[in-house]
C-alpha cells in the first residue's frame, strides 16, 4: 500500500541528486507538496494505483498528466506537451497551434541533454534543467483546469502532487519557461 507523505523524504540516502534538486526547489518557493514513493510505473494499473494515492485527501481525483517529449523532423525544435492523461495526442492539432510540422517523439539522448530525464520519468520538473532554454513548454489547457497538478520529481519511483495554482504561479515562473497554452 502505497502513502501519500507531507513534502520531502526525510532520509534521502539512494535518492538522485535530480530528484533531490526537484524538491529543493519546491522548498525554495514554499510550495506546498505531497509525495507517494513507488515501484516504477510500467503499466496502466500502476499508474491508476498511484493516481489512487495522489487523491487521497484532495476531494476529488488526481492524476499524473501525460508528458511528451517531441521534436521537430530535423530535431532542432523541442517541446514539453502536458495534457490529460485520457486525451488522445493527435499531431496535426498541435502542430497546427505551434507552426511546426512533423513532430515526433524525441530521442532520449534530447531528452537526458536538456531536461536530465530519462523515458519513463519526463515531468514538467525537468525544465529546471533545460539551463540554454532550448524545450518549449505546451500545455494543454485541460491541464490547468483542476484543483491539483502532479508530476514525477525526475525520477519515475516518486509522484508529486501539489496546488495547479502554485505551478501556474510559482513553479512555472521559477522554471524560466513561458508556457503556451494548446488546445486539443
Amino acid at each position: 500500500m502505497m502513502k501519500l507523505v507531507d513534502g520531502r523524504p526525510e532520509n534521502c540516502a539512494g535518492r538522485l541528486e535530480k530528484e533531490l534538486r526537484v524538491y529543493d526547489l519546491l522548498d525554495s518557493l514554499e510550495v506546498p507538496y505531497k509525495r507517494v514513493d513507488h515501484e516504477a510505473a510500467m503499466t496502466m494499473e500502476a499508474c491508476e494505483e498511484i493516481d489512487r494515492a495522489l487523491s487521497e485527501g484532495a476531494g476529488g481525483d488526481v492524476s499524473i498528466c501525460k508528458n511528451l517529449f517531441l521534436c521537430n523532423r530535423q530535431e532542432t525544435e523541442f517541446y514539453l506537451l502536458l495534457l490529460p492523461g485520457d486525451k488522445p495526442f493527435k499531431t496535426k492539432y498541435l502542430s497546427a497551434q505551434i507552426g511546426s510540422s512533423r513532430l515526433s517523439f524525441a530521442k532520449a539522448e534530447y531528452m537526458e541533454k536538456y531536461l536530465d530525464i530519462t523515458p519513463g520519468s519526463v515531468s514538467v520538473m525537468g525544465l529546471m534543467n533545460d539551463h540554454e532554454r532550448k524545450v518549449r513548454l505546451l500545455i494543454d489547457e485541460d491541464v490547468l483546469d483542476g484543483e491539483y497538478f502532479a508530476c514525477h520529481p525526475c525520477i519515475n519511483t516518486s509522484s508529486l502532487r501539489m496546488r495547479t495554482v502554485d505551478l501556474k504561479e510559482k513553479v512555472i515562473p521559477a522554471l524560466g519557461h513561458e508556457p503556451e497554452l494548446v488546445k486539443l
